[in-house]
């Protein structure tokens, strides 16, 4: 347990039955009435990031939660299989807890979270970016570039995202696994 005179920022604790990470604090003393703690806090299962008054002193549950790098293995029928980089432990975890399945491709690096408590996976994240080879797309054709005029693209993952028209096959490509959106051309 921990009160509000604990806070920092990134510290995670147990609120409406949900983990919840600080991002920002700010202690309040007004001149009439009791102190209070302004926070903004995201939830570590949603993403979502909402904004809370905390009453001074009050008491927060923390919780604990690791960050391990694995690697991805496979996927079949059972879920995605990772190996810890460190112990070479193996997990299986479904596709509703990784943050962009679609960009996972073998040998891919993540940081899987999980509760140590309660001894379960929150999440699982892959880099910002990911370097991808696109597989198939259409030519482009020259002269077409008056404004961003995008295109569809297959990449070696099965995902198909929009690139722009100078994009050729076998073309290494970083992609941004928040949005889903191609960011630039690897040289």
């Amino acid at each position: 347990m921990a009160t509000t005179a604990d806070f920092k920022n990134g510290i995670c604790m147990e609120y409406n039955n949900d983990l919840y990470t600080i991002v920002s604090f700010q202690h309040v003393k007004p001149g009439k009435g009791g102190a209070f703690v302004r926070t903004k806090l995201k939830s570590i299962t949603s993403g979502k990031v909402i904004e809370n008054t905390f009453t001074a002193g009050v008491k927060i549950k923390t919780a604990r939660i690791e960050r391990h790098s694995y690697q991805f293995l496979y996927k079949d029928n059972s879920g995605y299989h990772f190996m810890n980089n460190e112990t070479y432990d193996q997990v299986t975890i479904q596709e509703s807890v990784i943050n962009a399945p679609q960009f996972l491709k073998e040998g891919q690096v993540v940081d899987i979270i999980s509760h140590q408590e309660a001894d379960t996976i929150i999440a699982c994240e892959l880099p910002p970016f990911v370097e991808l080879e696109v597989t198939y797309t259409e030519p482009g054709f020259k002269g077409d570039t008056a404004n961003k005029t995008l295109k569809s693209a297959t990449l070696e993952t099965g995902a198909q995202i929009q690139v722009p028209l100078f994009i050729d096959n076998n073309e290494i490509i970083k992609v941004d696994t928040r949005t889903g959106e191609y960011s630039e051309r690897v040289k």
